[in-house]
């Protein structure tokens, strides 16, 4: 990431409240995705909050970029969207059963039925 305009961090990032074993060992991210977020993670924070204000062209795009999601275009873009995403957003629960009830009429009522009973 040697070819980027961004600014590193001024401190490592973390997320202890919602990724306390790390960005990489919560197997959302890659090993990449996480060195990006420690590196630049702070920055991107600064700049999402208006703590900080873009110097150059590639942070003038990232908070267009946070208005838009479209149009990220670089990793470093992708990978904070995929943060927020994951650290803000609704987490996914899944269920075994399925959403709809059964139809009353749909339920069959064997307790009448002769033939389940069988004879001596």
């Amino acid at each position: 990431m040697s070819d980027t305009q961004f600014r590193h961090g001024k401190k490592r990032f973390y997320d202890n409240t919602k990724f306390p074993r790390g960005f990489a060992k919560s197997g959302d991210f890659t090993l990449a995705e996480e060195e990006i977020l420690t590196l630049y993670g702070d920055t991107m924070l600064g700049l999402e909050s208006g703590e900080l204000q873009a110097e150059n062209a590639e942070e003038k795009h990232f908070v267009k970029v946070l208005v838009h999601p479209g149009k990220a275009k670089s990793k470093l873009e992708r990978v904070w969207l995929k943060y927020v995403q994951l650290a803000r957003g609704r987490k996914r629960f899944h269920t075994l059963n399925g959403r709809t009830k059964p139809d009353a009429s749909s339920i069959e009522d064997y307790s009448d039925d002769v033939s389940l009973v069988e004879e001596d």
